[in-house]
């Protein structure tokens, strides 16, 4: 008994009050073990109803589980610290001397830090969300400390800084309400029938699969083009990150009603008036 602890005691690296041995090795593995374990049955009680759960409340319980996960890491490397030898008080010292050099050289790094904790504290953005960043639709799929992984509508992953999502206007289309309205815009040939028009254009969008609440479809005259009478039509879908394709649909739709019906869909055209001179 004696020599395994004697064995378990011998020195593998020693530095000053830091020491490495067997020992420590086996309580690395020990608490990396145990934490692993803990995570994934936390993990586990978090997500054991996430197949009846709206996708709000999943990015909901994600971001709780990403909070825990890093409390638990942060408690477990302190515990393995301490097991070295290496007083807390020394390395509560040292952390205030590399925030003041992540003040001094790394603060966009330190911004995105920041910005993570924002983003998994406050719940306003949630894996899951469809956001408009710059200009660009992007489903987020992660979010990380520093980053966050989102899917752009040609399936390609992009990975943005934290920052970039707090310190930018961004627009949350998932946020308030699972549908969202869109719009299409048409003109037409003077002289057309605009309560036809406008009951094509409706019918249009009731027939497609992913529009919701026909009764809440809204054809609107906007105004008097310079070629064409302007319209638009208003309809509700749940489809938001693909609905480029929903609109592709209706517009078919539009084009096939229209033509059916002898609805003209003008071009620009310009009159030039030559005056020849004497």
């Amino acid at each position: 008994m004696e020599a395994f602890e004697h064995l378990l005691d011998y020195q593998i690296f020693k530095y000053k009050e830091f020491v490495f041995s067997l020992k420590s090795v086996l309580i690395v593995l020990f608490a990396v073990v145990v934490t692993h374990l803990f995570l994934w049955i936390i993990k586990k009680i978090l997500f054991r109803k996430k197949k009846s759960l709206d996708p709000s409340k999943q990015g909901n319980l994600i971001s709780v589980f990403q909070i825990i996960k890093y409390f638990v890491w942060v408690i477990t490397i302190l515990i393995i610290l301490e097991s070295f030898g290496l007083k807390l008080t020394v390395l509560m010292a040292g952390s205030a001397a590399l925030l003041v050099g992540v003040g001094l050289g790394l603060q966009s790094t330190f911004n995105d830090f920041v910005s993570g904790l924002i983003l998994l504290f406050e719940g306003s953005i949630r894996v899951g969300d469809i956001l408009e960043v710059d200009g660009e639709i992007l489903l987020i799929r992660k979010i990380g400390l520093r980053t966050s992984e989102a899917l752009t509508r040609d399936d390609i992953m992009v990975i943005i800084p934290n920052s970039l999502i707090t310190n930018s206007k961004v627009i949350n289309w998932s946020h308030q309400s699972k549908k969202t309205r869109f719009r299409i815009k048409v003109g037409v040939a003077y002289g057309s029938d605009i309560d036809l028009v406008e009951r094509l254009l409706k019918e249009s969008a009731a027939e497609h699969p992913e529009v919701v609440e026909a009764e809440l479809i809204k054809a609107r005259f906007v105004d008097f083009g310079s070629s064409s009478l302007d319209f638009e039509l208003l309809f509700f879908s749940k489809n938001i990150f693909r609905i480029e394709n929903v609109k592709s649909d209706i517009r078919k739709t539009i084009n096939r009603k229209f033509v059916e019906n002898k609805v003209t869909i003008p071009f620009p055209q310009l009159d030039l008036h030559m005056k020849s001179g004497n």
